[in-house]
């Protein structure tokens, strides 16, 4: 059973299989027969004229094994309670050999006392973690169960950011809200707060079945800036209304009453759908399209401690299906929150994605460090250049754009005014149109310090529209800079 702060504190006893028990005393007589025929050959065996001495023998080994599958099903006395949930699997409790035993093939148990300094990455943590247990956490530090081992777990969240969150939460007519701050150079996660209606375990935040609407703009922006030359100030024509895509709308209108100009900001700010889909269709191939996507982090698996599903991007040689893509008009484009933070990460790293952190270290019983978490950059998604001029479009869609009435009024608050504050939003319904899908993906940043902080939001809304994305990511900025 799970308690307040989100992991296992239920005793269990952790079940060893029928077959696996079979398995055991097959191998152990396999042996026993090898070893008698080997004694044969060298006539050293001999035949134990005592039943009774024979019998015993039997007995003695037998006993032994019942002895062994005793241990193995439940455990040493006196150790920590198993939890039948999380199991190791053969080789995770291996680490890799050092160097300087490459040329042998020994395996070391990464929990015996021999073993201090070693570590263990990411992969690893998640054999023994599950994102079950850091959903909605109130505590920055606790004890987990996993897999018959007790560990003491120490977060990098930032507990009156995640507290304040948690508090503000509405939970009226919504069926996902999904929740992420971190730190942009370090990839440190300061708040991760979720809600899932449909299994209230999982953890929305990194789960990937979210359409990213029009939050994929920001890639098609980065891609026609970096490949097209693109500024804030490059002009682009097109016809009919913003928020809709038609083929037609994708066509040069003879007529300049029908044809509407705007800039690269004032599009991007406004999310205008069409203007997004003719730069998909006459400026961006379907491969740079794809590319630019990837080095943003999608279609690719993304080192985190806890089970990240991979943002998900097919774009097609179909012309209308990549103006369908590069405007995100479209449900087959899919994202996490966790990986939306990334990408505004990525704007505040001049161009360069990090992988994210949740546990800045984790130690045993003994106090033996097992997993210390260190910052990594990744790949250089787009530019230096690039990244300044998409900070510009993001600020733009704060000040007059989709994000204007969220903020409106930041430049005569306290703690907003002292802020350069960027983002973009994104809406669009599920196929049956019972859920709106509601994001906002962006950044804060002191205009006279160095504090930065990065936020993504989505939000199922059911019936009635609650509280939007936006609101919260105020709230949130608001909530990190007053501390």
């Amino acid at each position: 059973m799970k308690n307040g702060n989100g992991y296992l504190g239920k005793q269990m006893k952790k079940r060893t299989s029928l077959q696996h028990s079979r398995h055991l005393i097959s191998s152990y007589s396999q042996q026993r027969r090898y070893s008698q025929l080997n004694l044969k050959k060298t006539g050293t065996w001999k035949e134990n004229p005592s039943k009774e001495a024979s019998l015993s023998k039997k007995l003695r080994k037998y006993a032994m094994t019942l002895i062994f599958l005793f241990i193995m099903i439940c455990g040493i006395p006196g150790r920590a309670v198993y939890d039948p949930i999380h199991s190791f699997p053969e080789d995770f409790l291996t680490s890799s050999v050092p160097k300087e035993f490459d040329g042998k093939k020994e395996k070391r148990n990464l929990f015996r006392s021999d073993m201090t300094g070693r570590l263990i990455g990411k992969k690893e943590i998640q054999t023994i973690l599950s994102s079950k247990a850091f959903v909605n956490l109130t505590e920055k530090n606790f004890d987990l169960v996993s897999g018959g081992y007790r560990f003491h777990i120490e977060t990098t969240l930032d507990m009156p950011l995640q507290n304040c969150v948690l508090k503000h939460l509405d939970y009226t007519a919504v069926r996902y809200i999904g929740i992420v701050a971190m730190e942009p150079f370090t990839g440190k996660v300061l708040a991760m707060v979720g809600f899932d209606k449909d299994n209230l375990y999982n953890n929305a935040c990194t789960d990937n079945k979210f359409p990213a609407a029009s939050v994929f703009k920001i890639i098609t922006a980065a891609a026609a800036i970096e490949s097209c030359g693109f500024d804030s100030d490059s002009e682009i024509t097109y016809m009919g209304r913003k928020h809709t895509l038609y083929k037609s709308q994708l066509k040069d209108s003879i007529r300049r009453r029908k044809t509407n100009r705007i800039t690269l900001r004032d599009g991007f700010a406004q999310s205008v759908n069409p203007v997004f889909g003719k730069i998909g269709v006459d400026h961006l191939e379907r491969m740079t399209l794809e590319a630019y996507a990837e080095a943003f982090g999608f279609n690719r698996e993304i080192a985190f401690e806890i089970p990240l599903l991979p943002s998900m991007v097919f774009v097609s040689d179909d012309t209308f299906h990549r103006a369908e893509i590069a405007s995100g008009f479209n449900r087959e484009t899919t994202i996490s929150p966790l990986h939306g933070a990334l990408m505004a990460a990525a704007i505040m790293n001049g161009g360069r994605l990090v992988e994210p952190i949740l546990i800045e270290h984790i130690t045993d019983d003994a106090g033996q460090v097992l997993y210390q978490s260190r910052v990594v950059m990744l790949n250089q998604a787009i530019s230096p250049q690039a990244s300044e001029i998409m900070n510009d479009l993001m600020q733009a869609t704060v000040e007059s754009g989709t994000c204007r009435k969220a903020f409106k009024g930041f430049r005569e608050d306290d703690i907003l005014s002292k802020l350069n504050i960027g983002g973009k939003t994104g809406t669009i319904d599920s196929p049956d149109h019972n859920i709106r899908y509601d994001w906002f993906v962006g950044f804060a940043e002191e205009k006279e310090g160095a504090e930065k902080i990065v936020i993504s939001v989505v939000i199922g809304h059911e019936k009635y529209i609650g509280v939007r994305a936006s609101h919260y990511a105020r709230m949130a900025m608001k909530e990190y800079f007053s501390h």
